[in-house]
């Protein structure tokens, strides 16, 4: 264990504020609920963006950029919407030193001013579809907050589409979801469930709510982003509509859908240890760190000269940094790199140099590799991709070891207290019953599957019969 990181064992909370501390990578701000992203924090925060951005491209997104104030009556145009963001809303009443004619709510999320622009873009089926997303900032007035899951303002991307056709929309939800799947399994290297949400737990305004929800290392579920078909809402709320092919005026069907930086919280309570962050390849900013040992100031010039000797050629393939501090030890350095979740580090010292090979050493597994100096490029970038793969199979290992199904309520409750876990039940659909799982356990139905075959059962709060079984767990 690194020192001045608590174990998982012992406080599973502070293990994860340690590790984001030892990280560098957040830490909490001036202003009560925010946070400061550190450098290396944010560059996580990029590489998620970048990958993300060319994932929505190739399906045919492009991004734009809409205000960060709403309107107080934009808010207010859609019932359920404004019910659902009120608690969360900050509203600005004064600006220039002058009480507003019109408070301006701080963007909790953009449908209601997107909406009321694409009014003014669509006239007819030939602007359809419009396919856009943008990245920015957001503000939920949060009561409880930790640093990347919950916070005031918090940075995120979100996808608003409109379309001439209900089945188009749903498509579009269902697309996106396939999209937050590939990259939550493929990137983040974390398996997830998908599936919907319950007329409780949707977003406000939505028909449907769609997502994907992964497992932590302590057996609780985080949602890592949803995709909303909104049905005719927000056209009817703004009177968006269009003549069809038939010269018939009709309202536009739409979607949204978002994921945030809560996704770099979830890195970390997924795949990182008692040591620090450990992060999947393909989003760590320094996927290796070469560190240059010498004993003797002799040595000192060799040693860094051989490490830049080492990297020449990698410019452009391998993110990589040589750190050759001189006021820092072989060690300090060793444990730095490591509390920060860099894939892969290699110590190079003089016996090393002589026999013309470098020590490998894995940050997942705490392996040591000696590698030929001749193969060293392409034994790191197999390395780097076999970490990717043994990351996510861990994780899936751990996720199928805590997840059950489960047809007794007084066992539900027990188990879901200790030791948690993810468990498939039988559900009559009732609200009554929902509640009842979350005042007993704390806990809450996750999702329903999308597509499972169905299963007839009773359900486990009241024996009334089900037709399916839902995924409960608690959760972030």
């Amino acid at each position: 264990m690194a020192k001045g990181i608590t174990k998982r064992s012992e406080d599973y909370s502070k293990w994860y504020l340690d590790v984001i501390d030892a990280a560098q990578l957040a830490e909490h701000s001036a202003v009560k609920g925010c946070m400061v992203i550190k450098p290396t924090g944010y560059a996580i925060w990029e590489h998620i963006q970048a990958n993300l951005d060319r994932l929505f491209k190739e399906t045919g997104h492009v991004n734009a950029y809409f205000p960060l104030f709403i309107p107080e009556n934009f808010m207010h145009r859609e019932a359920q919407h404004v019910e659902g963001f009120a608690p969360e809303c900050a509203v600005v009443t004064h600006g220039g030193g002058k009480k507003l004619d019109e408070p301006l709510f701080v963007r909790p999320t953009s449908e209601t001013i997107i909406w009321s622009t694409y009014k003014n873009w669509i006239q007819s089926y030939r602007d359809l579809p419009i396919l856009i997303n943008q990245w920015a900032n957001v503000v939920r007035w949060e009561m409880r907050t930790r640093l990347f899951l919950r916070t005031t303002e918090f940075l995120w991307q979100e996808g608003h589409t409109a379309h001439a056709t209900e089945k188009e929309a749903v498509d579009e939800t269902l697309l996106i979801l396939g999209v937050y799947r590939t990259f939550a399994e493929e990137y983040m290297a974390a398996p997830v469930f998908t599936g919907i949400k319950t007329e409780k737990e949707k977003f406000a305004g939505a028909v449907r709510t769609y997502c994907i929800e992964a497992m932590m290392q302590d057996y609780k579920a985080l949602q890592c982003g949803t995709s909303h078909y909104l049905g005719q809402n927000f056209a009817k709320a703004f009177d968006v509509t269009f003549q069809d092919e038939q010269s018939k005026v009709r309202y536009v069907y739409a979607t949204s859908w978002g994921v945030s930086t809560r996704l770099i919280g979830a890195l970390i309570m997924m795949h990182s240890d008692d040591n620090g962050l450990v992060l999947p390849p393909r989003l760590a900013p320094t996927k290796v760190v070469v560190v240059p040992i010498w004993k003797e100031d002799a040595e000192r010039a060799a040693m860094k000269q051989k490490a830049v000797d080492l990297t020449r050629d990698w410019k452009g393939r391998i993110p990589y940094k040589i750190d050759d501090r001189d006021q820092y030890r072989p060690g300090y350095k060793f444990n730095e790199w490591e509390k920060r979740g860099v894939p892969i580090r290699i110590e190079m010292g003089p016996k090393d140099v002589a026999q013309n090979q470098v020590i490998v050493v894995r940050r997942d597994t705490g392996e040591k590799i000696a590698v030929p100096q001749y193969s060293l490029l392409a034994t790191i970038e197999a390395l780097l991709e076999k970490i990717q793969k043994d990351l996510y199979a861990r994780a899936l290992r751990n996720r199928d070891a805590n997840t059950f199904t489960c047809d007794e309520y007084k066992e539900l409750i027990e188990r879901l207290e200790s030791p948690g876990g993810f468990f498939w039940v039988h559900w009559c659909g009732q609200g009554a019953c929902e509640e009842k799982f979350q005042q007993d356990a704390k806990a809450t139905i996750r999702l329903q599957p999308i597509e499972d075959g169905g299963e007839p059962g009773a359900c486990i709060v009241c024996g009334a019969p089900s037709a399916q079984r839902v995924l409960v767990a608690k959760s972030y």
